[in-house]
């Protein structure tokens, strides 16, 4: 009963604001107006037109940085590490995704640089245009990616496009080289995440094998393997060899 009053209430209120005039309220609201501007006078970092593109590479930053940059491999290899712990959520997922983060801006920043060079400062200083500035910054991402990708997974695409093979790597769309680049960092990944796993999964097979030789079936084996697992890893200075393992994977 109390909320149909409250409802009939509300509704009123509503009722009541609808037939006031217009102007009825012109004097408590504030006059807000916001102007972009023209590039009029300005450069053309500072335009309106840029402004909106940046808009639009920070919307689509995330798919840049997942496919086009070595962060996929890296996460995913880092992943693994943690699977094979069988350590749970430790590290947990922040740990992991910054640090794939921060490795990746390493691995990265030579190329980045070109781009810095040959293309977003020539752009910001009004030199170039946008789409030659777009083209100028592609041709460094071209070559990471091309370098990193495996001739079987770039003629699967290009067949499917009926692409005519190219001359160089610049002359390979971005259409192509991004997908094909993906899927061979994913499998990259899961090559390096099987070898990980081989010397934790041996740890887990002897533990196993002497619960059941000592009729102990209803420990889990897990509880018993963790520790030796986090020892040798440990021992072997495990992070150190798995982030060196990728930086070394990105230099061939």
């Amino acid at each position: 009963m109390m909320r149909n009053k409250r409802l009939l209430s509300l509704a009123i209120v509503a009722l009541l604001c609808l037939m006031m005039p217009s102007g009825a309220f012109a004097t408590s609201l504030p006059d807000v107006q916001i102007n972009i501007g023209d590039s009029s006078g300005e450069s053309p970092g500072t335009s309106a037109l840029s402004i909106l593109l940046l808009i639009t590479v920070l919307s689509i930053a995330p798919a840049i940085m997942v496919l086009m940059t070595s962060f996929t491999r890296i996460v995913i290899v880092l992943g693994f590490v943690r699977t094979s712990l069988g350590t749970q959520q430790m590290p947990p997922n922040q740990v992991l995704i910054g640090l794939a983060m921060f490795l990746t801006f390493f691995i990265m920043a030579p190329t980045f640089g070109q781009v810095n060079e040959v293309a977003l400062q020539p752009y910001l200083k009004g030199e170039i245009t946008q789409t030659e500035a777009f083209e100028q910054a592609a041709v460094p991402m071209k070559k990471f990616m091309f370098s990193h990708t495996r001739e079987k997974d770039l003629l699967l695409f290009m067949n499917y496009t009926k692409t005519e093979k190219p001359a160089s790597y610049e002359d390979i769309p971005l259409t192509v080289l991004i997908p094909a680049y993906a899927i061979s960092e994913l499998k990259t990944a899961f090559q390096m995440g099987f070898m990980i796993f081989i010397p934790f999964l041996v740890i887990d097979m002897i533990v196993s094998s002497t619960l059941m030789a000592m009729g102990m079936m209803m420990l889990p084996p897990i509880m018993i393997s963790l520790p030796f697992k986090l020892l040798l890893f440990i021992l072997v200075d495990g992070w150190y060899l798995i982030v060196k393992s990728l930086l070394l994977s990105f230099n061939t």
